[in-house]
């Protein structure tokens, strides 16, 4: 045969088995017999080892012939090469097994900190005590920030992968960005009493880059690393440039073995690191380190002597010559607390709890605060408060957010009201419908209360819609 390579004068079928794979063999030859006996038509795929060694899948279909006095004269039929269907179906139950495998995940992710959050508002109602409402205070803010990034990092990760993310470049000290990074994660450090050592190359390194984006890679990579050491581990993180600007993040914890190590930067890969889901995490982290980093023109990699031996990624990025001036990002002292007293704003969802917490928190910062809960009950209460600021919901019931914003913009008793969206869409195109419908603003839920205080400012009266409000960590 020209595909195996057997001589074409040889017995093709007492030859042709050793050209099976061995695992397909057997199954093999109890289909042909099989036909044979019943005189019948068999199907069978199977494995096929071609003239240079190579086993290719074949879906062979065959008919044996017999002669009319019975004798048996060969066979009729073909075989034809599906490797590559074979290949294209096993890549799709594994991207199936994957899909369910993260669904488990995300539920078991999600449930968590909702639980954590749920026992903490039951000790409180039931306790009252002192101590007990400060320790439910702490569980609930940490929670819900944990649920916060779940979300952002799963946004991200589609975002990124249908190209909807653009990079604000500008001028950057990266020390400055590696300090904040180093903060955000610090809590985490502090929890499993991890010793974090910092080596930066003297002087000020330049980067060309988004600062949000650097950092966010920056804390993806520490919080990987806080995550899979060990209580009272190690991690140092080292940055230097010379042609090009590397990062390292380097650990002692549980290392990743030779079989995971050319997959951890896969979606949703976790594999053995954490099995029994003590760690946590959607297994995402890493996808975003990638993706971020190559939009900027840089690589990232992996490296570990495997299990229990620690690990090191290592992010290299191109170095572009500064210009003479540099303005390092957030290097700006930070402002005092915003006075917005005597404000008067309407806050507007169709979720009780959420408007009415809102509402407490705004009470509370000195403001006059209504509530509605669905569109043409904010248009009477606009109409008759003129607040000064409007928060509002999109998804409302009877008339959405978006054309409540319209109408608030004809009605000249409403026309200089700051309008804020305040949703749980935050994708590019529900952006722009934010703009287009009137709105100054537009922020993601769960909100940052401080962010929220610093637009509402007197001083800064009415604002153009403007991205920068979605790098803040509490919208996109």
């Amino acid at each position: 045969l020209d595909f195996t390579g057997q001589a074409p004068q040889e017995d093709v079928v007492e030859r042709w088995p050793d050209a099976v794979h061995p695992e397909d063999r057997e199954r093999c030859l109890s289909r042909f017999d099989a036909a044979f006996a019943e005189r019948s038509t068999y199907e069978v795929e199977y494995r096929l080892r071609r003239s240079d060694g190579e086993y290719r899948w074949i879906f062979s279909r065959a008919t044996p012939l017999f002669s009319q006095a019975g004798e048996f004269t060969g066979y009729i039929g073909s075989g034809i090469d599906i490797t590559d269907r074979r290949l294209a179906e096993e890549a799709l139950k594994d991207a199936d097994r994957r899909k369910d495998e993260f669904l488990a995940m995300l539920a078991h992710e999600l449930r968590n900190p909702l639980a954590a959050i749920n026992n903490a508002v039951q000790v409180s109602l039931r306790t009252g005590g002192m101590e007990d409402l400060e320790w439910s205070k702490d569980v609930i803010g940490r929670q819900t920030k944990h649920l916060a990034r779940l979300i952002d990092d799963l946004l991200d990760v589609s975002r990124i992968t249908r190209g909807k993310i653009e990079l604000s470049r500008e001028w950057i000290d990266l020390s400055a960005i590696i300090n904040r990074a180093v903060e955000s994660v610090r809590p985490l450090l502090e929890e499993k009493h991890h010793a974090l050592t910092m080596s930066l190359a003297p002087g000020s390194l330049k980067l060309f880059a988004d600062p949000a984006r650097i950092e966010q890679v920056l804390v993806n990579l520490l919080h990987n690393a806080a995550k899979y050491t060990d209580d009272g581990g190690h991690i140092t993180l080292k940055a230097d440039q010379d042609e090009r600007v590397v990062i390292a993040v380097q650990d002692d914890g549980v290392g990743i073995s030779a079989n995971l190590l050319p997959y951890v930067f896969d979606l949703f890969t976790q594999a053995d690191r954490t099995i029994d889901r003590s760690q946590g995490g959607l297994g995402i982290g890493l996808t975003l380190v990638k993706r971020l980093v190559e939009m900027h023109g840089g690589t990232v990699s992996a490296a570990s002597a495997g299990p229990g031996k620690g690990s090191e990624f290592t992010v290299t990025l191109p170095f572009v010559r500064e210009p003479e001036e540099v303005h390092s990002a957030g290097d700006e002292p930070a402002s005092s607390a915003p006075n917005v007293s005597g404000l008067r704003v309407l806050v507007v969802d169709d979720n009780e709890d959420t408007a009415n917490g809102l509402a407490r928190l705004l009470g509370a910062s000195g403001l006059r605060v209504w509530t509605a809960h669905d569109g043409p009950s904010a248009l009477v209460l606009a109409r008759a408060e003129r607040p000064d600021v409007v928060l509002m919901d999109i998804g409302l019931p009877g008339m959405d957010g978006y054309r409540v914003a319209e109408t608030l913009r004809q009605d000249e008793r409403c026309q200089g009201a700051m309008l804020i969206a305040i949703s749980g869409y935050g994708q590019e195109h529900d952006r722009r419908r934010s703009r287009d419908a009137g709105f100054d603003h537009h922020l993601v839920k769960p909100v940052d209360f401080d962010h929220l205080l610093s637009l509402l400012a007197p001083q800064q009266s009415i604002f153009p819609f403007s991205p920068d409000d979605l790098e803040s960590g509490t919208a996109t």
